[in-house]
């Protein structure tokens, strides 16, 4: 399963409320509900499932997580992978473990506190990882706001292979591109402006009509916290918060 490595295979909304997240992003991506078993129920975009939803554990509660987003990245095997992220600073916060027939996890930190998760399937997919996602509901992007952005590349390029992308300006100073395969790229990183508490990843998910899906967030809770903007190549993204406090963003073709 080499051809997954840095690859991203799945993501989790781990929340509050559950009902009401999952309408909330119904209504504002576009997903479909995947029925699992009663406490996970799976998003589905144009393409087919790209994550679930969970609810946030006593346990997280008490080390002080919030409700976000997480990631699974592909890696060959999760237990050498794990032991490195330990070896070069990072953090295992959930040890490697086997779910069933879903495959090995581990939920894991880099050393500036960004968390995400590491993942093998049981059974290899027949997904090509090197197709850009350009379905309603698909995660388009990923982005690293980090207290160090040399440090932080440094790491995720020993632990997952990713290679550079091209860099270029911000108001907010350089931004870099990273990816995988043969993709053009697939998510950014840079140094986090100094008013942002903590080290974070962030995911972008392709919306049919940016305008509605803003409407959305407002009228069922959310908030929007920057944007709507134009980035490189014309499409336009948007920052939010759900009702809950999970940071998501959203990206579409058209204003």
């Amino acid at each position: 399963m080499s051809d997954i490595k840095g690859r991203y295979l799945w993501l989790d909304l781990i929340t509050t409320d559950l009902e009401a997240a999952r309408a909330f992003y119904q209504a504002v991506v576009g997903f479909k509900l995947v029925p699992h078993n009663p406490e996970y129920m799976m998003f589905a975009g144009a393409n087919g499932p790209i994550g679930g939803s969970m609810l946030l554990s006593d346990a997280a509660k008490a080390m002080g997580a919030p409700p976000h987003w997480l990631a699974y990245i592909g890696t060959p095997d999760v237990d050498a992978t794990a032991e490195q992220v330990k070896a070069l600073g990072g953090t295992v916060y959930v040890p490697p473990f086997t779910m069933g027939d879903v495959g090995r996890i581990s939920i894991v930190a880099d050393p500036q506190g960004a968390v995400f998760g590491v993942y093998c399937p049981a059974s290899a997919s027949t997904t090509d990882h090197d197709v850009e996602p350009t379905g309603v509901g698909e995660m388009v992007w990923s982005e690293l706001m980090t207290a160090d952005y040399e440090a932080g590349w440094s790491f995720y390029q020993k632990v997952f292979g990713w290679t550079h992308a091209g860099s270029m300006e911000s108001p907010a100073g350089p931004y870099h591109m990273f990816t995988a395969g043969k993709r053009h790229s697939m998510g950014g990183m840079m140094t986090k402006p100094a008013g942002m508490p903590v080290s974070a990843w962030g995911y972008y998910f392709h919306v049919a009509n940016l305008t509605e899906s803003i409407e959305a967030v407002k009228s069922m809770g959310g908030q929007v916290v920057h944007g709507p903007m134009q980035v490189p190549g014309g499409a336009h993204v948007v920052q939010c918060i759900d009702p809950q406090g999970a940071f998501f963003a959203l990206h579409a073709l058209g204003a």
